[in-house]
């Protein structure tokens, strides 16, 4: 059939469908609300927004069992309002809205194994129990839940059938506001901005059960949150993105966002804090990231860097980051849609001309491109696996 038969059948059946969903499920909101660029107001923006198309929690740490084990972790909630979003010329609001979404990842450096699982939820009678409050801290996937208690973000995710992970994080720090002006507000392109902050480091204790034994773990933690509505270009490829603790206190977040051609955006952008908690932005030209290898993912094909240079020569830094293990992978694209690197890494160099170590969570986004022509089938009928040992979370 010729294009100038089919492009206007696909407008008719587009037009039917947002027709459809404006009578079922009501008119797509825009989404923006006049206070895309205010400056974040705590404790309200820890909660979850009504009208913020996306926003995630996320937190990652570096942990250590009383016997000795080491391990990382990854847990994300995501929230995702679908009122702008399409598969083809299927409103995506006529299936979901808002969307759920979680990630749980664990780096068991000891043992040299990663194993992540993911999930979605539109929280209907047929899928796991979800949630995000709008009045309190308070987040909900299956049994995967964060929540605030006295202070405290308290987490629980599970692995299959046996693996539990509970943990009490506490700030060490003041909460640092990202993004330019220190209000909060991350510009990611030309008038498109996300409110972003983070706490850079917490203090993080717990028990994870491995296969029926359980043990205590104490160790460090970061904890980035953010939201909004906001569009980027089609030049913008993807991004990389480094949370780094040193030993003797300090802490550097910086992030390149890449264009087509693999290059630096003037949006990217960083944050050093000191040991003391004062906190300094970081334009793209006061840091420098340089890969020093590569590594190409038996799973997927898609080629990553692998091992970095990362200098701040405005606070005298100099250090290589190196992931623990090269394949921390994560195939999210029943979920998220995406295929995407985070893990665990090492960090040696220097800092103020002295030798210094540490501990650095890195995620690289948009080296593999399967999200460019997502598959419908495989978002609502793909089963959320856990994953390096292939068993199904669902049962």
């Amino acid at each position: 059939m010729s294009a100038n038969i089919i492009e206007p059948l696909e407008k008719i059946a587009g037009e039917v469908l947002e027709n459809l969903a404006d009578v079922l499920v009501g008119k797509a909101s825009t989404l923006r609300d006049g206070t895309e660029h205010a400056g974040v107001r705590l404790p309200r923006d820890l909660y979850a927004h009504h009208e913020a198309q996306t926003e995630w929690w996320y937190y990652t740490g570096h942990l250590q069992t009383a016997s000795g084990r080491s391990f990382g972790f990854e847990l994300v909630f995501f929230k995702r309002r679908t009122d702008l979003d399409r598969f083809g010329i299927v409103p995506l609001r006529l299936l979901a809205n808002p969307l759920y979404l979680a990630h749980f990842a664990i780096t068991d450096e000891s043992r040299g194994h990663f194993r992540y699982e993911h999930r979605k939820s539109a929280n209907n009678p047929f899928e796991l129990p979800a949630g995000a409050s709008e009045s309190r801290f308070q987040l909900r996937l299956g049994n995967w839940t964060v929540r605030e208690e006295q202070g405290r973000h308290l987490l629980r995710a599970t692995l299959g059938q046996n693996l539990i992970f509970e943990a009490a994080l506490s700030p060490v720090k003041p909460v640092v506001l990202n993004g330019h002006a220190d209000a909060g507000v991350s510009f990611k392109d030309h008038g498109e901005a996300s409110r972003y902050f983070s706490y850079t480091r917490m203090a993080a204790e717990g028990r994870i059960t491995w296969h029926g034994e359980t043990e205590s773990f104490d160790g460090a933690a970061w904890m980035d949150r953010e939201f909004g509505t906001w569009k980027t270009t089609d030049d913008q490829k993807g991004w990389d993105w480094f949370s780094v603790q040193l030993d003797h206190g300090a802490e550097v977040m910086v992030y390149h966002i890449r264009d087509q051609q693999d290059r630096p955006s003037d949006f990217s952008s960083g944050r050093y804090v000191d040991r003391e908690g004062n906190s300094t932005h970081l334009a793209r030209e006061d840091f420098r990231l340089e890969a020093l290898g590569h590594w190409r993912s038996p799973h997927t094909g898609a080629k990553y860097p692998s091992g970095w240079r990362l200098q701040v020569p405005r606070v005298r830094l100099d250090v290589v980051v190196t992931p623990v293990l090269q394949d921390q992978e994560l195939d999210t694209r029943g979920t998220t849609m995406i295929v995407y690197w985070e893990g665990a890494c090492t960090v040696a160099g220097f800092h103020n001309d002295q030798p210094t170590i540490g501990r650095a969570y890195v995620e690289l986004v948009g080296y593999d491109r399967s999200h460019e022509q997502p598959s419908i089938t495989s978002f609502l009928f793909g089963r959320a696996l856990d994953h390096r040992f292939g068993h199904s979370i669902f049962g």
